[in-house]
């Protein structure tokens, strides 16, 4: 991590102009990565968006398809008596999405979509683009992931700032206590929930769905 010096705003008074605050913060490596990060999955998010509307229902099962009855979540448009509705299917219960979910788009120009199209790239229907988008995203987020861990092995940040440490589990129960009374301590190192979402985060979850995509990509 990087010291950053800061002075005192009180800077009137003689004193006060030599008072320092030290300021810890990650290095320029790992805010650039981070960044990189953000930007990938933002995109990977909406261009997702987009290619789940050409078929949105998520199912249970090895198999799927019109002659099977194990769709779990379901956005769709059904025409009833006030006119076309949208609706979004959980588990067997439907609930009515109208404008957002199903059917939406400007005031008489809505279309059947199941995502509305501010919250998809492209925002107009296009399978194709949507994949290209979502997969260049998906390596830009794999290879930084896979640059940052080898310096961060390399660095010794991952072992001296993430690994959860025994004196980091015997400190979890109050860990967990303070933050369910929203007190939150400010220090250089994380705490061990932090650790622990961290890890998970970056050790489990992003590599996971880096794994379950590059089943999607095109061969």
């Amino acid at each position: 991590m990087e010291t950053v010096a800061r002075s005192d705003p009180a800077a009137d008074a003689p004193a006060a102009s030599n008072d320092m605050t030290l300021i810890y913060r990650q290095s320029r490596w790992t805010r650039l990565t981070h960044w990189l990060w953000a930007i990938a999955l933002f995109f990977m998010l909406l261009s997702g968006l987009q290619i789940f509307n050409a078929r949105p229902q998520l199912y249970i099962g090895k198999e799927s398809g019109f002659g099977y009855n194990n769709t779990v979540f379901a956005i769709g448009a059904e025409n009833t008596d006030q006119g076309p509705r949208g609706y979004t299917d959980v588990f067997g219960r439907r609930f009515d999405t109208t404008g957002v979910l199903g059917w939406s788009g400007p005031p008489g120009q809505e279309t059947s979509r199941a995502f509305p199209s501010w919250a998809t790239i492209p925002s107009y229907y296009d399978l194709g683009t949507a994949r290209v988008v979502h997969f260049f995203f998906a390596w830009v987020l794999s290879a930084t992931l896979l640059v940052w861990l080898v310096a961060g092995l390399i660095n010794g940040h991952v072992r001296r700032d993430l690994a959860p440490r025994l004196d980091d589990l015997r400190r979890l129960p109050r860990d967990i206590v303070d933050h369910a009374k929203l007190k939150f301590h400010h220090t250089r190192e994380y705490n061990t929930l932090q650790k622990m979402a961290y890890g998970g985060v970056l050790f489990v979850l992003l590599p996971l769905m880096i794994i379950t995509g590059l089943a999607m990509s095109p061969s």
